[in-house]
């Protein structure tokens, strides 16, 4: 029996990473052998061991072969015959298909190591192509290392494509498409997913919605790289140097939908495309199953960004009625999830990356003022039922107008 640290750990070791998983290949040994020595089996399609101790993951070196559709579709053979480069062979990337054994000797009979000094994401075999799940993966590992300078070998791209052709990505679960895009929108590069999916033609078949934002102009006054695609990608890269929220780059990411959907006589101009884009983005959320807070503030930066644009040209009556349908009462944060998510749109646009956002402060400035009045006076003074939330809203609305002149007497236009 001989055991090997193989996977993401061997790769982020050699790249002076912090390493995160430690996984583990076992050759020459059978089922019954680990369980004799107090390991405890938890795989269901092929024979995976937790490590009496460290709890850590100890698989019996296997193959697999292809024999269904989809990234489940492939039988696997464990036995204590199967060789350690057998093993390797299987794995996506020829960076995850190095072992090290306890002495740290190197295993790397497919150039992995010098793929990481090359910075290229390159596939192991020609059956990388046997599972659509390597699809998402690789977007992912390089928007994972995007930071590093990694990019996609040319030639993996092509496999990619050729996956994206054959109509494979339409088995994936939504469950596990949603797995992925959870995980890139936690990286600092997250657009580079997207910006990987849509060069290897696979953005459309899984994300049809945002794919078609690419090409649809936008009036050069306000977003010199004019198109909305582009735009998408900046702000979400906005998005996640302003913050770790998923929801807010999540949201950011859906918050132009409906200018896909503007009609082709009114273009550049997109009047109306935060209301448009919520059929969409509910479209989007409801396939691909995601949770119901990333749904709810997407919607809600969708309907309302334009309105935290212009917020110093608003009514005081306006700006209730936002707050209202933000529901910040009971979900105050949310006012500084919605803030990011336009400061992100806002900043997403070429030349103005650094420009200040000075709605934040004032979205946070009008929402402070009308949640400091005080519905106890009102109560004292003998107002019950539908009276008590009328004077609540005329002196929320008082307050609100009062921010506003303040605001506008120290922002004069000019």
């Amino acid at each position: 029996m001989q055991i090997y640290l193989v996977g993401g750990a061997v790769r982020d070791q050699l790249l002076g990473l912090e390493i995160k998983d430690r996984d583990h290949v076992v050759v020459g040994a059978t089922e019954q052998q680990m369980l004799e020595l107090g390991y405890r089996q938890v795989g269901k399609d092929f024979p995976v061991f937790l490590h009496p101790k460290t709890q850590e993951e100890y698989a019996l070196a296997r193959t697999e072969r292809k024999t269904g559709r989809g990234y489940g579709g492939f039988s696997c053979y464990a036995s204590p015959d199967v060789t350690l480069e057998q093993d390797l062979l299987r794995r996506d990337l020829t960076i995850n298909a190095m072992a090290l054994d306890d002495d740290g000797h190197l295993y790397d009979p497919f150039n992995g190591e010098r793929d990481l000094q090359q910075k290229l994401l390159r596939h192991v075999s020609p059956a990388f192509i046997e599972d659509p799940l390597r699809v998402l993966r690789v977007a992912r590992f390089a928007a994972r290392y995007a930071p590093l300078g990694f990019k996609v070998a040319d030639e993996t791209l092509a496999l990619m494509q050729q996956i994206a052709a054959s109509g494979e990505l339409q088995a994936l679960t939504a469950e596990r498409v949603w797995q992925e895009l959870e995980k890139v929108l936690q990286c600092d590069e997250p657009q580079v997913f997207f910006e990987v999916l849509r060069a290897s033609q696979s953005l459309q078949p899984l994300m049809p919605e945002l794919d078609a934002l690419f090409g649809i102009p936008q009036p050069a006054k306000w977003h010199p790289e004019i198109d909305t695609g582009i735009h998408t990608m900046m702000a979400l890269k906005q998005a996640a140097r302003l913050t770790s929220d998923t929801q807010v780059r999540f949201a950011t990411l859906v918050h132009d939908l409906g200018k896909a959907l503007t009609p082709k006589e009114l273009l550049p101009k997109h009047h109306g495309h935060g209301q448009r884009g919520l059929v969409p983005i509910r479209q989007l959320c409801e396939r691909l199953r995601i949770p119901a807070e990333y749904r709810d503030l997407a919607l809600l930066a969708s309907d309302q960004h334009q309105n935290i644009h212009i917020l110093d040209e608003l009514r005081a009556e306006t700006i209730l009625k936002l707050f209202d349908k933000a529901d910040f009462w009971r979900k105050p944060a949310r006012l500084r999830q919605l803030a990011l998510i336009c400061q992100a749109d806002a900043t997403g646009r070429l030349g103005l990356e650094q420009q200040k956002y000075p709605q934040a402060q004032l979205l946070q400035q009008l929402f402070d003022a009308a949640v400091a009045v005080n519905v106890q006076p009102i109560i004292n003074a003998g107002y019950q039922g539908q009276a008590i939330r009328q004077q609540l809203n005329l002196q929320r609305l008082e307050q609100i107008r009062l921010v506003k002149e303040k605001h506008a007497k120290s922002n004069p236009i000019c």
